[in-house]
C-alpha cells in the first residue's frame, strides 16, 4: 500500500479464496488439465476417444492449467474505510480501489445472506438484490447509495467493518444506519 493511500485509514479487512472445497474443485480441473497435457504432448498418447489438436490443448492447459489456480491464488478482496468513504478493491479484476464516498450512502446494515441463492455465489456478482462483493461466508454489510443501487460487500469481520463505516458516515448523518 502507496503511503497516500493509508493516510485516514480506519478499517481494512483482506480476503482471500482459502476454502477447502473450492481448491479441491479447482486442483481436480487442474489436474485433468495437466495430466492431459502431458499425456497427449509429452508421451504421445492422445487424450480421450476423439482428441482436440495440441494447440487447442495447449490454450485450454494455459486457461484451466495455468491460470484458473493463479486467479484463486492470487485472488483478493481488500476492502477500506477511510476518511473520504469505503473502498473495494478485488484484485485481479480491479487494479486500483474503487471508491463509494459516504455522501452516496443513504444507508447500510450488517447483513446475513445467501451467497448462491441471491448472488448466484461468490466474486464480483450481480443478483436480484443488488450488486455483491465476497469471497467466503454469509455475512457482509449492505449499502444502499441514494441512487437506490444495493451493494453487498462480504466480510468475515461484518459488525468492525459496519463499525468502521459508522464511525465516519455516522458523524455526518445520524439515524440511517442500523445493524441486525
Amino acid at each position: 500500500m502507496r503511503q497516500e493511500e493509508s493516510i485516514g485509514l480506519i478499517y481494512r479487512e483482506v480476503q482471500r479464496f482459502r476454502q477447502v472445497w473450492i481448491w479441491v474443485i479447482v486442483f481436480s480441473i487442474v489436474g485433468l488439465m495437466w495430466y492431459a497435457t502431458v499425456s497427449q504432448l509429452l508421451l504421445d498418447c492422445p487424450f480421450g476417444s476423439t482428441p482436440m489438436p495440441d494447440i487447442l490443448l495447449i490454450f485450454f492447459w494455459l486457461i484451466f492449467g495455468i491460470g484458473l489456480p493463479a486467479l484463486f491464488f492470487f485472488g483478493q478482496l481488500i476492502t477500506e474505510v477511510r476518511d473520504d468513504g469505503i473502498y473495494i478493491c478485488f484484485f485481479p479484476f480491479h487494479w486500483s480501489f474503487r471508491r463509494i464516498a459516504f455522501a452516496e450512502v443513504k444507508q447500510y446494515k450488517v447483513q446475513t445472506y445467501r451467497p448462491i441463492i441471491e448472488y448466484g455465489g461468490w466474486g464480483i456478482r450481480y443478483g436480484r438484490k443488488g450488486k455483491a462483493y465476497n469471497v467466503s461466508g454469509n455475512r457482509g454489510v449492505q449499502i444502499e447509495l441514494s441512487n437506490g443501487k444495493r451493494l453487498l460487500i462480504g466480510s468475515r469481520r461484518a459488525e468492525e467493518l459496519w463499525r468502521a463505516i459508522q464511525v465516519k458516515y455516522g458523524q455526518e448523518e445520524q439515524g440511517n444506519a442500523k445493524s441486525e
